[in-house]
């Protein structure tokens, strides 16, 4: 079975002609917040910690999550979206108090490090390459590699190092999360003038591993690859996190089988009957000292009208240009790459195939960014039936015309693409399959081009 589904791109669209009827009903509450997303959840817990109820949510979706939401099965929960949380700076206490609250940090050691909670953390093997026809453990290619390559590694690591202890004149790292942190050093922020890949030939690498690797790293983190990412984005990847939440320096990740979307749920109580979903807001006013919204109900099929003292725009930047006046100009050089997820159900296998024993699988020179293995944090280690998720960016130099040519091709089209793509390091994936759910994701993340 193959079926096709995605964000609620057809009723977002109808914000280009605002062809909706009349709001037959009026709203009155102190403060709203547009966008159901990690942001807006976040804005909703934020009200919480400062003993504010009154307050109303309205997301375009059918669910709360936004890009960090889900789908399940019979045998398995699986993402449609993000799907794992690198472990925080130890300075991030926003995040680590967050992680704190949710029992995902059960406490700290003696030094003052956390103590995150083991059946969150990645179990081992967290990370796989197939690479020169064999799978190897991790994502940097090693086996198989000329002296060069090697080398070549070791220099950019070297460097990434460099880069992640360094600070500015301010003091603050040149590098950081959250982004305020980061050093305002002139010189560094130049590297947001130019590509990945021009940084990588200015240093003399000419590696192809590594020059794939470094790809690989940033449409995962960014949606673009290392021909389009801004350099600056994509040392931040690895300079960024300082590894330094726990006393090993454990370079670690959170996952579960749903992905962020845990995450998401964990922020959903605080916005309990306080959203209206399938709502899409489609003006946003301030008329004598108030904010007006008007939304669509996509369920009724009718309009009604939000009177606020306050509005917190937690929707994107590609939909507050039609909400707000004058926006599209200063969103002209924002960029969101689309994505395609696909959630596959594989039946029993031979016991000499070499299948999902990492919960990362990355397949070198393929189109895609390989599969997560979604049951791979269970208990139960034995699946009779496997469930797995491959992920595309539709990285590219054009991404509006790309999000235009993704939307015209059928389920059969995307269902040989994912199935062609996984065959490089699995020959025989179509025969064991029996389900294939692909998820097109029109804008993922704000990805940063120079």
């Amino acid at each position: 079975m193959i079926r096709l589904s995605g964000t609620k791109h057809l009723l977002g669209h109808r914000l280009w002609t605002k062809d909706f009827p009349k709001p037959i009903k009026q709203i009155e509450i102190p403060y709203l917040i547009v966008g159901g997303g990690i942001s807006g959840l976040s804005a909703a817990r934020q009200f919480h910690k400062k003993g504010i109820s009154d307050f109303l949510m309205l997301e375009l979706e059918n669910h709360l999550g936004g890009n960090s939401s889900n789908g399940e099965n019979k045998y398995s929960k699986y993402p449609l979206g993000a799907h794992y949380l690198p472990l925080p700076n130890f300075q991030d206490k926003e995040l680590l108090h967050f992680l704190e609250e949710e029992k995902i940090i059960l406490g700290y050691t003696e030094k003052g490090f956390p103590v995150f909670d083991e059946l969150q953390l990645t179990f081992a093997p967290d990370e796989r390459l197939f690479y020169k026809n064999n799978w190897q453990e991790g994502v940097v290619p090693k086996n198989g590699n000329t002296l060069l390559d090697d080398l070549e590694f070791q220099k950019f690591f070297k460097q990434m190092d460099v880069f992640r202890s360094s600070r500015g004149k301010d003091q603050k790292y040149l590098f950081d999360i959250p982004l305020y942190l980061s050093s305002a050093d002139e010189k560094t922020r130049n590297l947001d003038k130019i590509t990945m890949k021009q940084w990588f030939r200015d240093n003399s690498f000419t590696s192809e591993p590594l020059f794939n690797y470094i790809d690989y790293c940033c449409k995962d983190d960014f949606g673009l690859g290392i021909e389009y990412v801004s350099a600056w984005a994509g040392i931040h990847y690895f300079a960024g996190r300082k590894q330094d939440c726990t006393q090993e320096k454990h370079d670690s990740v959170l996952t579960w089988p749903e992905g962020n979307s845990r995450l998401a749920n964990h922020l959903k109580k605080y916005a309990t009957d306080k959203s209206l979903k399938n709502h899409l807001v489609y003006e946003v006013k301030v008329r004598k000292n108030k904010v007006i919204a008007k939304a669509f109900d996509d369920a009724s099929k009718t309009s009604v009208e939000i009177i606020a003292d306050k509005v917190i725009m937690a929707s994107p930047q590609f939909i507050n240009q039609y909400l707000i006046k004058d926006r599209k100009a200063f969103i002209k050089d924002f960029h969101y790459t689309p994505w395609l997820l696909a959630t596959l159900i594989v039946n029993d296998l031979p016991d000499n195939y070499s299948f999902p024993l990492a919960w990362d699988n990355v397949i070198y020179g393929s189109k895609g960014l390989g599969y997560v293995y979604n049951q791979h944090q269970n208990l139960n280690q034995v699946e009779k039936k496997k469930v797995i998720t491959y992920y595309f960016s539709f990285s590219s130099g054009d991404l509006r015309k790309t999000r235009k040519e993704i939307y015209k091709k059928d389920k059969e089209y995307w269902k040989q693409f994912v199935l062609n793509d996984l065959k490089i390091a699995h020959p025989d994936i179509e025969e064991y399959t029996e389900d294939i759910e692909v998820f097109l994701l029109g804008h993922g993340m704000i990805s940063p081009a120079p």
